[in-house]
């Protein structure tokens, strides 16, 4: 039986037989009797395990080492200490001992040496929380979807374009060290051409909304960044949905309706995770999740904001300029002002990818940023560009080689419509989540500058 199984059913099995197997998460031992903490997995909850002599091995037992896995009968009966229930063993058998070298024993443990044992970390309270908060918003994501008739469309992780235009991809290659000094004969590669992880999966994703009206990616994209700050991984998991027959307005519906029912589902389905985390992480966090699920997002022009910010009574350190990017400091000031989450539309063209749609202005494009209180840019999507001609002319500009991406301007002579995506990291959601300040921490092995293990 699980743990989960039995607190679910808990006033139904008091003086009840019972039989668990998992692991001791902490062992206090007295000469006569002792008192396992004990977790299987299943649940954030523990359950106290009492025993004494009269279990036939009996000091075997009580020299047992935290970390060690255990099969346990006994019977569920209410306690008199600070939980409500225990388990009084019968039966305790070892299934698997641990030794004392085990590094994740009951004390506090900082996050800088628990990514050293990634291995052993969901093992603890905060981990164990983070990932399954993880698993179950990961799940929400595909739910939502799922229940509004969208395609779950896989994007390949190798690619020979380049959505972002950014240039900081990995390079994938079959040729030997000797002959990658120089200028490189791509035609002797294994693909015939230079290859990359991905950065995106949008591109692709457009293809399938075209036959589908609306489909969704979700899955591992890659940044070859040398950036070591709290917000950037090389390995990292994004949601790219892509919607035919659907304008900028349409866009930020999605966005604000997808990420209120994240949110909502996490706060239902982990109750137990989320007030460690208001307890522990961040005083408040629950509060600020059910102020986001009833608020109306605000939707507002960039050079609506930068006026705003040019007006605020504040010594920026980067002074807000039209034209240009928005930093954390004028996001926060902005999710403040409107004293919730805004949707910043319609931003300049010469900031933003190639592929999103040029306003009537030419100017600025059909781009949306959203920023939410306590995090910042949250969510990033456009309309996309559907006229080719326009298109075209836009990579012409920016320079870039258009030819290996005939298949996606092909798209605007086949059956072209308005369309709009967006796309969400995963990590920067489970951040704001959970509290957990770290993309180090909301992801099972990070893959940063310097660091590649397990």
């Amino acid at each position: 039986m699980d743990l989960k199984e039995i607190f679910d059913n808990i006033d139904t099995l008091v003086n009840k037989e019972v039989e668990v197997n998992g692991w001791i998460r902490n062992h206090r031992r007295q000469k006569d009797f002792g008192f396992i903490d004990f977790s299987d997995g299943t649940c954030f909850k523990h359950m106290q395990i009492v025993y004494d002599t009269t279990l036939d091995n009996f000091e075997t037992i009580s020299k047992t080492l935290v970390g060690s896995a255990l099969n346990i009968k006994g019977t569920l009966i209410k306690s008199l200490g600070k939980q409500p229930f225990e388990i009084k063993a019968t039966s305790i058998i070892v299934l698997g001992s641990c030794s004392e070298d085990y590094p994740i024993q009951p004390k506090r443990h900082t996050k800088e040496f628990l990514r050293e044992v990634a291995y052993l970390r969901p093992r603890t309270n905060l981990f164990q929380a983070v990932f399954r908060v993880r698993s179950v918003a990961s799940y929400a994501i595909h739910k939502y979807f799922q229940e509004r008739g969208y395609v779950y469309f896989h994007a390949p992780l190798l690619t020979a374009s380049d959505c972002e235009g950014a240039g900081e991809m990995f390079q994938v290659t079959t040729l030997p060290v000797e002959k990658l000094k120089g200028e490189i004969d791509y035609s002797k590669d294994f693909f015939g051409k230079m290859t990359n992880l991905t950065v995106s999966g949008q591109l692709e994703a457009e293809t399938f909304a075209t036959a589908y009206k609306k489909t969704y990616t979700f899955g591992p994209t890659f940044r070859a960044e040398n950036s070591n700050t709290k917000t950037h991984a090389a390995e990292f998991w994004m949601i790219e949905p892509e919607i035919c027959f659907c304008d900028l307005n349409g866009d930020m519906d999605i966005m604000e309706d997808m990420l209120k029912y994240v949110v909502k589902y996490v706060l239902d389905e982990c109750p137990d995770e989320m007030n460690f985390f208001n307890e522990f992480v961040e005083v408040g966090i629950i509060d600020k999740l059910n102020k986001l699920i009833k608020s109306k997002f605000t939707r507002i022009d960039h050079e609506e904001v930068i006026k705003i910010l040019k007006n605020a009574d504040v010594k920026w350190d980067f002074e807000p300029e039209y034209g240009s990017d928005i930093a954390k400091e004028h996001e926060k000031y902005i999710t403040e002002y409107f004293d919730g989450p805004v949707f910043i539309k319609n931003w300049p063209k010469d900031i933003k990818a190639f592929y999103m749609k040029q306003n009537e202005d030419g100017k600025t494009v059909a781009a949306v940023d959203l920023e939410v209180p306590g995090a910042g840019e949250l969510m990033g999507g456009s309309q996309r560009e559907e006229d080719y001609d326009k298109l075209i002319n836009r990579m012409k500009e920016m320079n870039m080689e258009y030819t290996s991406l005939d298949w996606y301007l092909n798209l605007r002579k086949f059956g072209t419509c308005v369309h709009s995506g967006f796309g969400m990291g995963f990590e920067r959601l489970l951040i704001y989540l959970t509290g957990v300040d770290n993309i180090r921490d909301v992801i099972p092995y990070p893959r940063t500058p310097g660091n590649c293990e397990f």
